[in-house]
């Protein structure tokens, strides 16, 4: 393998390519970028409003009133398995449902951990 020539982090094929700022798989298009996260810097990203880490699984309290197309979410709306996102949607950090609201992204930034 050369130095032009990276592995994969998702299928380690050994011909990942760099394209400008990002690292290219061309067996299973994965793209990520050149500067490598370790995995404590990832989970930091992922603080709630009160700098508590929150992983896969956890169960979060809504801490704000949130629009929500026609609908509220209340303040103190329990949130139960999210799900954090590797790459975010629209600033959104977490993938979760919400009883009676359905399938929807939240920010971090908007939840405590219960």
């Amino acid at each position: 393998m050369s130095d032009d020539n990276k592995p994969c982090p998702k299928c380690n094929s050994q011909y990942g390519y760099t394209d400008g700022q990002l690292w290219i798989c061309p067996e299973c298009f994965h793209e990520w970028s050149l500067s490598v996260e370790t995995e404590e810097e990832v989970l930091e990203k992922f603080l709630d409003s009160n700098g508590n880490k929150l992983q896969d699984g956890d169960s979060v309290t809504v801490i704000r009133d949130l629009k929500a197309g026609k609908s509220t979410i209340k303040s103190g709306t329990k949130v139960k398995n999210i799900r954090l996102l590797d790459e975010p949607v629209n600033d959104h950090d977490i993938s979760c449902k919400i009883d009676g609201h359905g399938s929807m992204y939240l920010k971090c930034s908007v939840v405590k951990k219960a």
